[in-house]
């Protein structure tokens, strides 16, 4: 049986060739930041010349555009944003994604024609709140992700002539939907303000402070042990600043200064829009090309077959754990993350199956070649997947040819281009992968 709505795919666009990338395998719309006024800032490669160019390339794709404003500005930042603002308005951009209250009542007031898209920064976890910015002009809520499935069920029970987003897959901050202070404490950079660092996910060594030990052994009270009743004497520093200790506790639910996994709910795409969720969001703009591609040619193809009446089919799944992650996790959806959600053992970033061996792919038709920008490591003979967006295939490597036109055994990544003869032009979003080779396997494994 045919399921008749069909949600947006909303993929993350960090610059405009992966907007570019991310619209070609199958996104409905795109979000990107405006500089200075989004939680991406230093990451972001946007300026205004190629946010007007992005908006008009997807509005002749007949895709949409949103724009991300969504800091929680100091006074010193008010004049500047509606300075901004006024400019980004003559764009016409598909909405914006704002948290700031007094930002978004200011704008609904001076650009009412423009829709607003409540960002998760404003931490929606009720409907009361819905209903409340449903009043206030706002045209869609994304949700906060700290909810259970049950829970939007009910928010969209009680207000169902609002629109609702929500996240599927991408990071998850071990802060509250990403207000978070660790970055600004560790490193002076506020994670609200759009300069966050990502300081939870350095590396750290748990160390028990010698001196209060000293002082415990003088009052004849037993070192503690590493458990969530008492970790008196114990503290974490980061691996480039070993002479900075920070003290540590811990509750029957863990410690939440760590790595957290990523998000997967690729398996739980029916049970969400039935929750009343019509935006399916992607996390990651300031991820890879190859990641914008690869995450919503899963997520395409998932949503399809979920409208057709189809069974999930595994291999999108499959595709996922191909790219870097830290694990999965269905976040709060279905489970407890204080069970499921933290993964202390290995908090890398990890190719699972799969490296992306090359992008940006130019076919050399005198030639027969197809050359690409080496990402990876890639030897003669290794057979290759080369995706896009109508399909995948298999192919061998049979030669391998440097920049300067020599034959080569193997390329490495970031040294250029290479190429392979090939018989026809995939297109300009063709994208190379390769499996890990033995070694690389070996090197995961320990």
């Amino acid at each position: 049986m045919k399921n008749p709505q069909k949600p947006e795919l909303l993929s993350p666009a960090g610059n405009f060739s992966k907007l570019k990338y991310a619209l070609a395998y199958g996104a409905d719309a795109t979000y990107a930041g405006i500089p200075k006024f989004s939680l991406r800032t230093r990451e972001n490669e946007f300026r205004e010349k190629s946010l007007k160019q992005a908006i008009e390339y997807s509005r002749n794709m007949g895709k949409k555009l949103y724009l991300t404003l969504n800091i929680f500005a100091h006074n010193t930042k008010i004049n500047s944003f509606m300075k901004e603002l006024e400019r980004v308005a003559e764009w016409k951009p598909d909405a914006l994604i704002m948290a700031d209250p007094g930002l978004i009542n200011m704008t609904l007031k001076e650009y009412p024609d423009i829709p607003i898209h409540l960002s998760t920064q404003a931490n929606v976890t009720n409907w009361t709140t819905v209903k409340f910015w449903r009043d206030m002009g706002v045209e869609r809520i994304i949700l906060s992700r700290e909810l259970q499935l049950k829970e939007i069920a009910e928010i969209h029970k009680n207000v169902d002539n609002i629109e609702l987003e929500s996240f599927v897959h991408g990071a998850i901050c071990i802060a509250y939907s990403g207000r978070c202070l660790i970055s600004n404490y560790m490193n002076h950079r506020d994670a609200n303000q759009g300069t966050c660092t990502n300081s939870c996910r350095w590396e750290y060594t748990v160390g028990r402070d010698t001196d209060s030990l000293v002082e415990m052994e003088k009052k004849q009270i037993p070192a503690p042990e590493i458990t969530s009743d008492s970790l008196d004497g114990f503290y974490v520093k980061e691996e480039h600043r070993p002479d900075q200790k920070y003290d540590i506790s811990e509750d029957d639910f863990g410690t939440y200064m760590f790595n957290a996994k990523d998000l997967c709910a690729v398996e739980l795409l029916e049970e969400i829009q039935k929750s009343g969720v019509m935006s399916f969001k992607i996390e990651g703009r300031t991820k890879s090309e190859y990641y914008a591609a690869m995450v919503t040619r899963s997520y395409r193809k998932a949503i399809d077959d979920m409208v057709n009446g189809e069974p999930f089919n595994t291999q999108n799944l499959n595709d996922l754990m191909a790219l870097s992650n830290r694990s999965y996790t269905t976040g709060f959806y279905t489970r407890k993350p204080r069970e499921f959600g933290e993964n202390y053992e290995d908090g890398r970033s990890l190719e699972w199956t799969h490296k992306a061996v090359g992008m940006d792919c130019i076919y050399d038709q005198e030639n027969g070649l197809l050359t690409f920008e080496a990402k990876n490591r890639i030897e003669k003979g290794t057979i290759v997947d080369l995706i896009t967006p109508e399909g995948i295939q298999s192919v061998k490597i049979e030669s391998l040819i440097d920049r300067k036109g020599k034959i080569v055994d193997v390329g490495h990544g970031g040294a250029g281009r290479y190429g392979f003869p090939f018989q026809n032009n995939p297109g300009e979003f063709a994208v190379i992968r390769r499996k890990l080779y033995p070694a690389e396997e070996e090197l995961i494994k320990t």
